[in-house]
């Protein structure tokens, strides 16, 4: 199944961007994150890592097999126990001020649609401006 989020915020596109590019940064915005383990401190194609939730010792283990800095594009692949996910992010300016982000997800039905509520609070916390 094939499923695609949108977020549109606040935030500038410049620090959406950062947000996404340090793993360290995920759990700053993605209450589902509590600690990401990462082979770089900055995304690029081929880093891997795992990423830890809110269940104990539960880790989804995953590869960046897509990166444009200047597209402010990646994509990577998820997987967890027997689920694979492909998971592709966008972001752009909004015209007036702010930023949006795109997310793309292709997996197995049950996943994506468990994934979904979750992925969209997420989005909604990556975009959203920090206070001061």
């Amino acid at each position: 199944m094939r499923l695609t989020l949108r977020a549109d915020g606040t935030a500038d596109l410049d620090v959406v961007w950062e947000r996404y590019a340090d793993p360290q940064l995920w759990s700053t915005w993605a209450p589902q994150i509590r600690r990401v383990v990462c082979s770089a401190d900055r995304l690029a194609v081929g880093v891997t890592g795992e990423v830890y939730g809110v269940v104990p010792n539960l880790a989804a283990r995953f590869e960046v097999v897509e990166f444009s800095e200047s597209e402010h594009r990646w994509a990577w692949d998820v997987v967890a126990g027997p689920v694979r996910m492909h998971i592709d992010h966008r972001s752009e300016s909004r015209i007036g001020g702010g930023a949006s982000t795109t997310l793309v997800v292709d997996g197995p039905v049950v996943a994506v649609l468990t994934y979904a509520p979750v992925a969209r609070l997420s989005l909604e916390g990556l975009v959203r401006r920090a206070k001061p």
